[in-house]
């Protein structure tokens, strides 16, 4: 059965989506996205449903054709310090208040919203129905898999560059064997589990 089309949104309206809400280690990364109505993209879906080198092309599109886009993030203190709801929040505030055109209104996967300065709309699943929503949420993974990449040279021994964070069993076992780094999540159960119990981290 062919895929059903997402649904193109008029050219005012901004698509939101984040990506890394459920990772032990580093930051949780929002998009923002105004596609051009008179430039369409093709093959834009959720980013789960694609593989991770056609959502690197289609990143390099929407960053090409979009009317505006913008990516922002909330670290792992931040995280921290107001839970992961609300730092998912503030890095979707920073991604609409980075484009470089105000949107008149936005949609957001999901089924809370964001306190913004324009109208927002929660969609739940949204990523598979609307278009913009789909391309925020591949920039959004593209991004925060980048910086993953960028841990895994700083910290090695916890295996970034295959988990991107997220608690595999490899992960979990890095974490009891060398107890979390600094762009651990330390507010997230397993993480504070394993700092109770302080090693000295392999080189």
């Amino acid at each position: 059965m062919p895929a059903v089309p997402l649904i193109a949104l008029p050219a005012g309206v901004c698509g939101i989506d984040e990506a890394g809400c459920g990772p032990l280690a580093g930051p949780v990364v929002a998009a923002a996205v105004l596609l051009d109505p008179a430039r369409p993209i093709a093959g834009i879906d959720d980013s789960k449903k694609l593989s991770a080198k056609r959502r690197v092309e289609l990143a390099a599109r929407i960053r090409e054709y979009a009317l505006a886009w913008h990516v922002a993030e909330a670290s792992a203190a931040e995280i921290d310090r107001f839970n992961i709801l609300q730092a998912t929040f503030l890095a979707m505030r920073r991604a609409v208040t980075g484009l470089a055109i105000t949107p008149a209104r936005a949609v957001v996967d999901g089924n809370r919203v964001p306190e913004l300065a324009i109208p927002v709309e929660a969609i739940v699943k949204g990523d598979g129905k609307i278009a913009a929503i789909a391309a925020a949420s591949i920039l959004a993974k593209t991004a925060r898999d980048a910086m993953m990449l960028g841990l895994h040279a700083d910290y090695p021994q916890y295996g970034f560059d295959r988990h991107m964070g997220y608690p595999t069993p490899a992960h979990l076992a890095a974490l009891a064997a060398h107890g979390p780094c600094p762009e651990h999540r330390r507010s997230f159960a397993p993480v504070l589990r394993a700092a109770a119990f302080p090693r000295r981290a392999s080189v």
